[in-house]
């Protein structure tokens, strides 16, 4: 898995968003976004936008255009299943 950094994924996004992560109501309606979700609906380009849409909202972020395809690029190319755990456990690595 690269980092997503190599994506031109802006560090201090990240932080900003781990850090509104910690807040439980911001966390819970994030979980509701990706629950259910599967490896083929974080294949599809325009689910992944979506969804990317919705949680930038959710997380008050407003993300350019070219942000949004940086972060869909990045999470189609990690080619993630929800249901593997070992998926699950690099990401969570990644993100630390």
């Amino acid at each position: 898995m690269a980092s997503y950094q190599t994506y031109g994924i802006s560090p201090q996004l990240v932080e900003r968003i781990k850090l509104k992560m910690k807040n439980p109501a911001v966390k819970d309606r994030v979980k509701n976004l990706v629950d259910g979700l599967t490896k083929s609906d974080l294949q599809d380009r325009a689910k992944v936008r979506r969804l990317v849409k919705s949680a930038s909202k959710v997380l008050n972020e407003n993300l350019t255009s070219a942000d949004e395809d940086k972060i869909v690029q990045f999470v189609v190319d990690q080619k993630i299943d929800p249901r593997n755990t070992l998926h699950l456990i690099k990401l969570w690595g990644m993100f630390r």
